[in-house]
């Protein structure tokens, strides 16, 4: 079966062409550098971390770092999955102005849509409401920061970051009763484990 092409909007276009002409390397080396920060390597590295953390922190802890590292498996494998079901060409492929400021090659030419990158932030956006509000202001901002550098490395259009995002809201939405339900539902063998 062919993949699905995705068109770029008028509005995509306009902006990758004014991030192209507007860029510099500077600019789009902290891009990249801050753009690690929304690898699902990165991020499945943390939930991992989080969650051998959490083992010995209180009940509430432990269903918040189950969720977050389940959601964080899903949300590492479904833009894969996406990907191989839709064609779009990244915009830093079309741009030989943006390579002459500082742009430079990302993924595979047409991995366009959506960006894994911004699936990941939304899912932890979305997730930051289960964390106090200072820290879910904190972690909302980051994400939504991380997510714009894939636009500002033309790796994504704008509208693939708005969809990525999108999706990884509805993921973690979407998982959120049957993990922290099934977990907090067998609280007694959870505690039984830290006696």
């Amino acid at each position: 079966m062919a993949p699905v092409t995705v068109k770029p909007t008028r509005i995509d276009i306009a902006i990758s062409d004014g991030i192209a002409e507007h860029t510099n390397p500077k600019l789009e080396e902290t891009a990249e550098a801050l753009t690690w920060g929304a690898d699902e390597h990165v991020l499945l590295a943390l939930a991992a971390a989080g969650w051998l953390y959490a083992r010995r922190r209180p009940a509430d802890e432990r269903r918040v770092a189950n969720h977050i590292l389940a959601v964080s498996l899903v949300t590492a494998l479904l833009p894969h999955v996406l990907k191989s079901a839709f064609d779009q060409v990244r915009p830093d492929r079309l741009t030989v102005q943006g390579h002459r400021r500082g742009v430079p090659f990302s993924g595979q030419a047409r991995d366009a849509f959506p960006s894994g990158h911004a699936v990941h932030m939304g899912a932890l956006a979305s997730a930051a409401s289960l964390l106090p509000p200072p820290r879910r202001r904190l972690v909302r901002g980051v994400a939504v920061g991380l997510s714009l550098t894939r636009i500002a490395l033309l790796a994504h259009w704008a509208s693939d970051v708005v969809a990525g995002f999108t999706l990884g809201i509805v993921i973690e939405r979407m998982l959120r009763p049957w993990t922290l339900a099934r977990w907090s539902a067998q609280p007694g063998k959870a505690e039984r484990g830290h006696d």
